[in-house]
């Protein structure tokens, strides 16, 4: 792996794996002084503060997703995520919270009605790349769990970090783990399918066939031009293979575009501003804000302790 130190690092941080970590959490559970829950916000809010003390990192950006069954990719196919839940009031009000408390802690925050948190991270990752740090072209830090970010690790520096279990993957970890490089993770997923989005693939093919075909051909766009050569293929019922993927191409060319993480956001259809690396700068947290923030949601004196004590314990930025 190379050194990323050699380069300035962004982090860009996928929000909803770790709101909802600590909503589900047995081990997170706490609630305000009116009786709410907010163990998500408190578990959010702890993750945070944990985050910053350990990197010391200098530039940040958090990605929510506000695009359940409203963005783009349901208008394409209704039945995507269509396996997930709508929050009740008391997850909408601590969702909120959690947008809020990344202000707090001096951290850009982007969301979007349209487009989900992989496609904010996706732009912003793009922009970054653009913008650059001290004329140097940032290594990109993705953290989170969801393999679907990897397709965005373009250069060697770049990690997609599951925090949690503190786990770091570059571009070579995920050939070696696949057997396909991060940028046709789109089309994996278009020919094996994804349970967990609701997204088909084509049935009959497996990660195995996947990654023959991938390796061959390179992408889906390519396996259908040559859709011939499939049945040549030493592979075994390569002959049936190539039938399946004749019956399924409209499956997965759909299932392809629903996997592909939107690296250019339009500002001018969005409502949000994506902003340059340079506002992603992190910014000193201001105990007076956070107090404000904790008396709005009314935490209790043993969370407000524990937060505050995170806080002055908090290291700088490098």
């Amino acid at each position: 792996m190379s050194n990323k130190a050699e380069k300035p690092v962004v982090y860009l941080i996928d929000a909803s794996i770790y709101i909802f970590q600590a909503h589900f959490s047995p081990y997170v559970e706490r609630y305000n002084e009116q009786g709410e829950d907010i163990s998500a916000l408190y578990g959010f809010a702890q993750f945070l503060l944990q985050f910053l003390n350990r990197t010391s990192a200098s530039h940040v950006a958090v990605a929510h997703d506000e695009s359940l069954f409203c963005g783009f990719r349901h208008d394409l196919h209704p039945d995507y995520k269509s396996n997930r839940e709508l929050p009740d009031e008391n997850l909408v009000m601590q969702l909120q919270a959690c947008r809020e408390i990344c202000e707090v802690f001096g951290l850009s925050s982007f969301s979007s009605k349209q487009y989900e948190a992989d496609d904010i991270i996706g732009t912003l990752a793009t922009r970054c790349r653009k913008s650059k740090i001290a004329k140097q072209t940032p290594a990109i830090e993705i953290v989170s769990r969801d393999k679907d970010l990897a397709q965005l690790l373009q250069q060697d520096e770049d990690i997609l970090w599951d925090y949690q279990g503190n786990r770091r993957r570059n571009r070579l970890d995920i050939f070696e783990e696949l057997g396909i490089y991060p940028e046709q993770f789109s089309d994996y997923l278009g020919l094996i399918g994804d349970a967990v989005d609701c997204i088909s693939g084509v049935p009959g093919v497996g990660p195995v066939k996947a990654r023959e075909l991938l390796q061959r051909f390179g992408s889906i766009e390519s396996i259908y031009e040559n859709l011939e050569q499939v049945a040549e293929l030493p592979l075994r019922g390569a002959k049936g293979l190539s039938q399946k993927l004749e019956d399924h191409q409209a499956d997965a060319e759909l299932s392809k575009q629903l996997a592909t993480i939107v690296c250019d956001v339009s500002e001018a259809t969005e409502a949000f501003s994506l902003c340059k690396t340079a506002d992603l700068k992190r910014n000193v947290v201001q105990s007076n804000l956070l107090q404000d923030f904790l008396e709005t949601y009314q935490f209790d004196s043993r969370a407000r302790q524990r937060l505050g004590t995170m806080l002055e314990n908090l290291a700088l930025p490098s």
